[in-house]
């Protein structure tokens, strides 16, 4: 027997509904009627993306931007290196 699973949401669905709740203008069982999901499932969706939010403006977007640059810096380096190979090999060809 396979292992029970759950439905598929988008990410745009999943947007929408944690939008709905997180403006108030509807209760969790309205939302849960108009989309079609358990109220449950809404709840969890919405602290994840409260935890998401707080994440943003933590100051994580810095420490990405360092590890950016360090794999750019690296791809950099290793382009040289190769370059200088090419170079090497094109030179010994030709002799």
């Amino acid at each position: 027997m396979g292992a029970k699973r759950g439905k598929n949401y988008t990410a745009e669905l999943k947007a929408r509904v944690v939008i709905d709740a997180l403006r108030g203008d509807l209760t969790l069982n309205e939302i849960s009627v108009k989309y079609r999901v358990h109220t449950t499932q809404i709840n969890r969706w919405k602290q994840e993306a409260i935890l998401s939010i707080k994440s943003c403006f933590s100051g994580n977007q810095e420490k990405i931007a360092q590890n950016d640059q360090h794999l750019i810096d690296d791809l950099y380096r290793q382009i040289g290196q190769l370059t200088c190979e090419n170079g090497f090999l094109k030179k010994s060809l030709r002799k």
